[in-house]
């Protein structure tokens, strides 16, 4: 198997040339590779009654591969399956890896400094692919209740250590959120029925 580059030469966020044409001349990409993420929704998706929603949000603009999603992804969820179970959280990816990360080789040996000069459009052939994760952007998703929650932040602390950027946890109380929006709503109708 090749082996893969340092994800260093690929973190900075650049300008997408990933246009598809359906005239092959105009195409910088001929062919795409597949996703190696599995999964987007684990756990239990039917249920939206969580007391709490925690966020994995990104510290700095930057692009994450594929594979370190998936890898998180995976990580992540044994933690909650194994303490947790399987219907007791429900967990998002909620990025997609749209973004075409390609390398145009350089020849080496012997003549090499001659093969590597005026080549016509040279991005250079597709490697893999990656999310575009801007600064605060959610990565991963994850509703538990309030008894699984210690757990849960475990289990995102691990998931982050596998991305390759500095994260935060956000905790959201959903009891809070639905209480406010309940007394606007008591509110509005008591500011109709004055009017």
């Amino acid at each position: 198997m090749a082996k893969l580059r340092k994800f260093v030469a690929y973190r900075r966020m650049e300008r997408p040339y990933t246009r598809k044409s359906k005239f092959r001349a105009k195409a910088y990409i001929k062919s795409v590779p597949v996703c190696k993420i599995v999964r987007y929704v684990m756990g239990n998706p039917q249920r939206n009654d969580f007391q709490y929603k925690l966020l994995l949000r990104s510290k700095v603009d930057l692009q994450i591969r594929d594979i370190a999603i998936e890898s998180a992804r995976q990580t992540s969820n044994r933690v909650l399956e194994k303490i947790v179970g399987k219907t007791e959280y429900k967990y998002i990816v909620r990025v997609y890896p749209h973004h075409m990360l390609r390398e145009n080789p350089l020849a080496a040996g012997a003549g090499a400094d001659r093969m590597s000069t005026g080549m016509k459009m040279s991005f250079g052939k597709v490697i893999g692919i990656a999310a575009r994760v801007f600064k605060n952007q959610p990565v991963f998703e994850l509703q538990c209740n309030k008894n699984n929650l210690a757990t849960a932040k475990i289990a995102l602390k691990k998931a982050a250590s596998k991305i390759p950027c500095s994260c935060r946890i956000e905790v959201i109380d959903n009891a809070k959120k639905k209480s406010v929006s309940q007394a606007k709503l008591v509110r509005a109708k008591v500011e109709e029925a004055a009017a």
